[in-house]
């Protein structure tokens, strides 16, 4: 089985979702040929410059205006039409690495290279069955294709908000987002601690995504500056800048800390923490959630990111800290509160799902065959 997979750089989330998917197909099927394409970036580097360059610099400097626009596309048609007519435009390209690859099965895990392969669908340009991931917990319009075989969703009110808007629901999966199978190995915090050189006490693991965006100075002096006994690590991605800032602060601290730039052992990080403060993207949360870690969430992008740390609240494994919060007084009441934080953890528990990458590679294989499952 030939597998190819569509996404885009916006963020990490949604190639590391087609990474995690691409380590289950190649260990079941090692003499496989399987190809990631970052979409934009394979089609015309200067495209991909300006949209997704564009887009990092627009969360970054204003969120706001992000925010305004992924709600307004929601409602107001003629954006998702513009978004439409772009990416029919640059679909050729697609068409042809697509006959020329003559995959068994597509899997798009950004909505753009999704909307290409729906186009060239339509058209009888291509038959080839697709899959779409969502890496977030939130349902988008972008997302709405009626000639899609199958819609990954991470859980069962996202399908039921996609049955709402006319999916039908025979053809969307509560699988879940797809993670790297490292973390489904699981060790005892003692020996991660000792593994890392840490202590083995309380261990908050803070992070601000690849990028190291978001308020991640302010809460990490805001929870060194806190009087209980603690150890902190504190991930700064590639924002060498912030990492450095960071070291010079930690100085000051009486607590263990670790300053870490871009790691690719974040399994085993969690594995030591107690806690997860983080910005609230898709995969982040995937990965916490069967690392059974409670989450303290910060600085949430405004639009999908937002809809994330919402899921999180709602279903009673994360709660929201704001620039200004008293970091001891939450602490009093979540970690200090038994009850409260055995019932986080149990909910990390409940929504996490260990077993996506292998129910999507069955759905895959159902699909490669032609099988009639939809």
């Amino acid at each position: 089985m030939d597998v190819l997979f569509l996404s885009i750089s916006m963020g990490a989330g949604h190639l590391k979702a087609a990474y995690a998917l691409k380590e289950y197909v190649e260990k079941k099927y090692p003499h496989s040929k399987n190809i990631i394409v970052d979409t934009f970036k394979y089609i015309n580097p200067l495209a991909h410059k300006i949209i997704v360059d564009g887009y990092l610099k627009t969360i970054k400097i204003k969120p706001q205006l992000y925010g305004k626009l992924y709600n307004l596309s929601e409602y107001i048609k003629i954006l998702n039409k513009l978004s439409n007519i772009m990416n029919i435009m640059l679909s050729p390209k697609i068409e042809r690495l697509i006959k020329e690859f003559n995959p068994s099965v597509i899997v798009c895990t950004h909505p753009f290279p999704l909307q290409m392969v729906s186009y060239l669908k339509k058209e009888n340009k291509i038959s080839t069955p697709t899959i779409a991931i969502l890496t977030d917990y939130v349902n988008h319009p972008l997302w709405f294709h009626k000639n899609i075989e199958a819609f990954i969703v991470g859980h069962d009110y996202i399908k039921q908000d996609m049955v709402r808007c006319g999916i039908p629901k025979e053809r969307i999966f509560s699988y879940g987002v797809p993670v790297s199978q490292v973390f489904l190995n699981k060790e005892k915090k003692a020996l991660a601690r000792k593994e890392l050189s840490l202590e083995d006490k309380f261990t908050v693991l803070i992070m601000g995504g690849s990028l190291g965006y978001g308020n991640l100075e302010s809460t990490f002096v805001n929870f060194g500056k806190c009087f209980r006994e603690m150890q902190l690590i504190v991930i700064c991605g590639k924002n060498k800048k912030l990492e450095k800032r960071l070291k010079k602060i930690s100085y000051s601290f009486n607590k263990k800390v670790q300053i870490l730039g871009y790691t690719n052992n974040i399994s085993k990080l969690m594995d030591a923490a107690d806690i997860l403060v983080t910005k609230p993207g898709g995969m982040t949360i995937s990965e916490a959630l069967i690392k059974e870690l409670p989450m303290f969430i910060i600085s949430p992008i405004p639009g999908q990111e937002e809809r994330n740390a919402k899921f999180l609240v709602t279903s009673g494994a994360g709660i929201i800290i704001s620039k200004n919060d008293d970091i001891e007084n939450i602490f009093c009441q979540t970690i200090d509160n038994h009850l409260r934080f055995q019932q986080m953890k149990q909910m990390t528990r409940k929504l996490s799902t260990p077993c996506s990458g292998k129910n999507i590679l069955n759905l895959m294989e159902r699909l490669s065959k032609k099988t009639n499952v939809l």
